[in-house]
């Protein structure tokens, strides 16, 4: 039964989602069939202890019909009933937190009924809440060409010809809400194309990217931002398009629900990198403008974490940007938003990456050796800074132990990507190399130097640059 989907379902519930899901099938509208409840509290008890016994269905029918002989289409169908009864409780709470459909729904059943008196009442009541919404996203402008379908429908503008209706207000919600949603996912079907040949059509889009600017929909907020993510990724040697949208962020970021947010900012974040990557290393500020303004409207705290991912990354713009105390505050103050699975990895290797930076090497190397990294990129990550530690701090026999373990690692594990093997090993060969040569000893440091520059795949090339100059 573990692997059965009411069971995925129900184990997935906290102990406030089982008492909701419990009222919800114990309510008489929605569930008659009283096998039904005590088949959610076998599941639900179950669920909540910590027996290994099994759980099977024959054990499950025992309990819950006892006096029967067991019958598999029967117990199926118990299941079966239950698990509608669970998706019902799921979209019940949607609908739930959802006041303005709520109201919608109220209207269009009101309208239908004929109920005159409450006319009034109900179309003030979907208003309030409407302009109480706290995001103005693409759905916000569907909901409001709902509220003013439903409120043409309930004043019965079609029977008043010489009165001036709501057309207009129902078509251009309908218009913003069909603009912005159509933007939204050309802009997805672009990204995907980065990453796998997909062509998609879509309809008239070059027909709404070209009316845009001339039917002043640039008011319109998530037309507005979806447009200029658009025209910064078709046109990006135009650096307007970048500030633009970096303004729109600025001012508006906080007007969408947070994974819609972070999903803007993200592509205003791949912007960045591109430029970086492209050797404009202005946009490192921008890059981290862009990651602290996320950090303060909390957006980047998707469901209360912070990926350790997107936690490394910010921390390796802010040291390239020297700003080290900055870091280390930021580490320590949001660690435990780090999913507790992945945060001892995670809070020692980039705390390990702040010492480094500082050339505090006495407290790299216990950070390094305290955490076994099970994580690929944590791995290699740790050793080629371990690498530098040691000859940073003139570790010879430390370094020649950890080149040539570091070798053999990269020969057991073929299943790190070649590409990144090479990187790895050449790292490996070009340090052993600078070991082996003395300070202002120029013809073995110039070929070395030749050697580097003219070879792609290196991982920590600045580094290594860094230390021939040095030598030089």
């Amino acid at each position: 039964m573990y692997n059965s989907k009411l069971y995925s379902i129900l184990e997935h519930f906290n102990k406030y989602e089982q008492n909701r899901c419990r009222k919800y099938i114990q309510s008489p509208y929605f569930n008659k069939a009283l096998e039904l409840i005590d088949l959610y509290e076998i599941f639900i008890k179950r669920i909540n202890s910590t027996s290994q016994r099994p759980f099977t269905k024959e054990i499950i029918w025992k309990k819950l019909v006892p006096k029967k002989a067991f019958d598999d289409v029967r117990f199926r169908k118990f299941c079966s009933d239950l698990l509608k009864l669970v998706e019902g409780y799921l979209g019940q709470e949607v609908y739930e937190n959802s006041k303005l459909d709520q109201a919608v729904n109220l209207m269009e059943s009101i309208g239908n009924r004929r109920l005159d008196k409450l006319y009034n009442s109900t179309v003030k009541r979907a208003k309030t809440i409407s302009d109480k919404q706290p995001f103005r996203n693409a759905d916000y402008f569907l909901k409001q060409y709902h509220i003013e379908r439903e409120y043409y429908s309930l004043t019965k503008f079609e029977a008043k010809r010489s009165d001036r209706t709501n057309i207009e207000e129902i078509a251009n919600n309908l218009d913003y809400f069909y603009f912005a949603e159509k933007l939204r996912l050309y802009y997805a079907a672009i990204i995907q194309k980065t990453f796998v040949s997909q062509d998609y059509k879509f309809l008239f889009i070059e027909d709404i990217l070209s009316n845009i600017e001339k039917q002043n929909l640039q008011e319109i907020v998530p037309i507005a931002m979806y447009y200029q993510i658009i025209r910064a990724v078709s046109d990006t040697e135009n650096l307007d398009h970048y500030y633009k949208l970096k303004s729109l962020l600025d001012k508006h970021a906080l007007g969408f629900p947070k994974e819609e947010a972070y999903s803007l900012y993200n592509s205003a974040v791949n912007y960045c990198i591109v430029k970086i990557n492209a050797g404009k290393s202005q946009f490192l500020e921008e890059l981290f403008h862009l990651y602290n303004d996320q950090i303060d409207k909390e957006i980047i705290f998707l469901n209360n974490e912070l990926s350790p991912w997107r936690l490394k990354n910010i921390v390796v713009i802010a040291l390239r940007l020297g700003k080290y105390e900055w870091t280390e505050r930021f580490i320590n103050k949001y660690q435990n938003l780090v999913p507790e699975e992945s945060r001892e990895n995670a809070v020692s290797y980039n705390l390990a990456q702040v010492y480094f930076y500082q050339k505090k090497y006495e407290k790299v190397i216990p950070l390094l050796h305290s955490v076994e990294y099970e994580d690929m990129t944590y791995n290699l990550g740790s050793k080629s800074m371990l690498i530098a530690t040691y000859y940073e701090t003139d570790e010879i026999e430390p370094l020649y132990h950890l080149l040539e373990s570091f070798r053999a690692y990269l020969n057991r594990h073929k299943d790190i990507p070649l590409n990144k093997r090479k990187n790895y090993a050449n790292l490996i060969k070009f340090t052993k190399k600078l070991t082996k040569i003395y300070p202002g000893d120029k013809v073995p440091l110039k070929k070395l130097r030749e050697e580097v520059e003219n070879t792609k795949n290196i991982a920590s090339i600045n580094w290594l640059k860094e230390k021939i100059a040095e030598l030089e």
